[in-house]
């Protein structure tokens, strides 16, 4: 049966998001984290952001669809899967592939804007040149590059025999991202969304299959189940591309 519905959740706030804004607020050249990326956990906050998330799935869950759910293997993102599913009472496994993971950042990792054109300025100015799609730093990736993951995930999970509807829990630029793809949007319209409406933490966003194969965007940056329990939103954007800034 082929997928109907497309969910996709970022990960509550981690020590990593946390550590990234005390760096850019202080001036600093490097953030401290102490442990690589794929095994940073949620911050405080972002456990009560999980727990909260589970008011927004239950809708989800509760209405006897057939649901697989995935998550990329990074800690930040598994802890949120699974907080939020056992709050909400559900009792689904939680599926691993390492395509959904975000992205990796090379020899710019751990650094700020301002660590960046320090460091390694000839490097700021190839990013500045070639732009957040195409700028594949030493040792990473590019989006580019993600792109070519993701869609390679849509492929193997829609040829299952099972699921009508796949929820996802990963990273904002792999949902800006899956939007990228769905959407069939260009690089200039992506970095302007990513610019103007970056991706919230536990924010939901939906996609429903439409007659003609396509996708329609049902909702984007849902956090209202934040609101609703009194728990603090966090955004925590990455670099705005220089091509959308206004």
């Amino acid at each position: 049966m082929p997928i109907s519905e497309l969910v996709l959740i970022r990960h509550g706030e981690s020590t990593g998001n946390a550590a990234a804004a005390a760096a850019n607020r202080a001036g600093a050249e490097t953030i401290t984290v102490d442990r690589r990326d794929a095994d940073v956990p949620l911050s405080e906050l972002g456990v009560q952001q999980a727990g909260a998330l589970a008011a927004g799935l239950r809708p989800l869950l509760g209405d006897g669809r057939y649901t697989e759910v995935w998550s990329s293997p990074y800690v930040r993102a598994v802890q949120t899967a699974t907080t939020a599913l056992t709050a909400a009472g559900a009792e689904l496994p939680v599926l691993i592939d390492e395509r959904l993971r975000d992205r990796e950042l090379g020899v710019l990792d751990l650094l700020t804007t301002l660590g960046v054109a320090n460091r390694f300025p000839l490097e700021a100015e190839r990013r500045r040149w070639l732009g957040k799609f195409y700028h594949r730093p030493p040792g990473g990736e590019s989006w580019a590059d993600m792109v070519l993951r993701l869609r390679s995930f849509l492929v193997d999970v829609a040829v299952s025999a099972e699921p009508t509807r796949v929820i996802v829990f990963c990273h904002d630029a792999v949902v800006v991202l899956f939007r990228y793809i769905v959407e069939r949007l260009t690089e200039a319209q992506i970095l302007q969304l990513a610019a103007d409406d970056p991706v919230r933490n536990v924010a939901i966003n939906e996609f429903a299959r439409t007659a003609d194969g396509g996708w329609r965007l049902v909702r984007y940056n849902d956090v209202s189940h934040l609101e609703h329990q009194g728990v603090p939103a966090t955004e925590h954007r990455g670099e705005v591309d220089q091509r959308a800034r206004h």
